[in-house]
């Protein structure tokens, strides 16, 4: 991955923005672990630093402690038994146990990266990520989705300024995190598509030439989707790339739109009722990719009415609320004031409806493809298969979009007149 030549390429984009990272090198590649001590040394990271793991990601990267150590870092270890969701609690313990040292190095993905990259904004360290499995899109990311009183918020956080990953690791990592990954990805399609349609109605900012970076992310993915959960290094190194391009794009953006849509937001929305109940829910990239797969039904159905009846939004909050139930209601509240559907009228939407539906044309595959896409990654297609009932489904699809201050299309369904019947 040339990082300077795709920095070089965003200079002076004609969206107006400043396109910057605090990323500042991607080594993905055989041999990674041996060399690790040597790759930070050459980026200057600093050499006292605070390495966080659980005991899965530790054993994944046998033989980096003493490559560090080889190379002169001073290590101090935390070790979690086994990280599945990221809470604030455990942001805040990584940010205490890294006084006195200068840097904290992640290593394994998902909920590890993002509490690290947490901790070390609120530190104020430097922060590396030596990856151990392609799992989810956002090592390059700089904000972190952190759990706190079972509501699920993402805070802004740091970017790394180093990412590693070795491709004997990354390959032999578990089926299931590998697949995960790609539904991490395929969420995308809904997302651009709800960003497109959100710049369209509200103007809220947005910037072809990072859409296309993840466009070229799905490019690069897709045709893999067959090899996705083979011990293959060379595969597992294109797909690794292509989540990094990803999380690279929402850096660059200063917002999660380039990989997030309403498919995230009904990911949390499971993963905070399960917290509810006192339970894990599946891996992430998992219940996007089956959000994915519903919304793009729902979605397609949509492009394919030429008129609609739109109406005022006329919502019952107490309802909303009582879905969300104790402990949640003051987030929810906040997330809905002011609300995203603010400006946006009944007349509002039947003049820009054609261009929505050429929006979600254009953007969304085929719903056969998709299916097989899927199969062929080996992710779930039905919902009971990550241990979500078709009650807990629904209310994903009609309450998930107060979640988050953030138009989606999913969210102006009432206004648009459609129900919400998936079947």
């Amino acid at each position: 991955m040339d990082l300077k030549a795709m920095v070089k390429s965003l200079e002076n984009c004609d969206c107006g923005r400043a396109h910057e990272t605090d990323v500042r090198a991607v080594y993905c590649g055989p041999n990674i672990t041996a060399e690790a001590g040597r790759i930070l040394k050459s980026e200057n990271f600093p050499t006292s630093l605070l390495l966080v793991a659980d005991q899965n990601t530790l054993r994944a990267s046998r033989g980096l402690l003493p490559a560090l150590r080889a190379s002169g870092f001073l290590v101090k270890q935390q070790v979690f038994e086994d990280m599945r969701t990221a809470d604030m609690e455990d942001v805040d313990l990584v940010a205490s146990l890294s006084a006195g040292l200068d840097a904290i190095l992640s290593v394994g993905s998902g909920s590890l990266n993002d509490i690290c990259r947490l901790a070390a904004f609120k530190a104020d360290k430097a922060f590396a990520i030596y990856a151990t499995a392609p799992s989810m899109d956002g090592f390059a990311s700089d904000s972190a989705p952190i759990t706190t009183g079972n509501f699920k918020f993402s805070h802004p956080a740091k970017q790394p300024s180093v990412i590693m990953a070795d491709t004997k690791v990354l390959a032999a990592s578990p089926a299931e995190l590998k697949a995960a990954g790609f539904g991490d990805m395929i969420g995308k399609f809904i997302g651009l598509a709800d960003w497109r349609i959100s710049n369209l109605l509200t103007g809220e900012y947005y910037c072809p030439k990072i859409a296309a970076l993840t466009e070229e992310a799905l490019r690069r993915l897709l045709p893999l989707a067959h090899k996705v959960q083979d011990n293959d290094e060379k595969t597992a190194g294109e797909i690794f790339e292509a989540l990094v391009l990803t999380g690279l794009a929402m850096g660059f953006a200063k917002s999660v739109r380039p990989a997030s849509g309403a498919e995230h937001v009904i990911s949390h929305f499971w993963e905070v009722k399960k917290l509810q109940e006192g339970k894990l829910s599946d891996f992430h990239g998992k219940k996007v990719g089956l959000a994915t797969l519903l919304l793009n039904k729902m979605y397609l159905q949509a492009a394919g009415v030429s008129q609609i009846k739109p109406q005022p939004e006329n919502l019952d909050m107490d309802e909303i609320l009582s879905v969300y139930g104790e402990g949640l209601t003051d987030d929810v509240i906040k997330a809905n004031t002011p609300s995203v559907t603010q400006g946006i009228t009944p007349e509002l939407l039947s003049e820009h409806w054609e261009d929505i539906r050429n929006i979600l044309l254009k953007t969304l595959p085929p719903q056969d493809e998709l299916v097989r896409l899927m199969q062929s990654a080996g992710l779930p297609l039905r919902v009971e298969e990550i241990a979500v009932d078709r009650d807990l489904r629904d209310k994903a699809i009609r309450y998930s979009p107060f979640m988050r201050q953030r138009l989606t299309l999913l969210r102006l369904w009432p206004m648009l007149g459609f129900e919400y019947g998936i079947d």
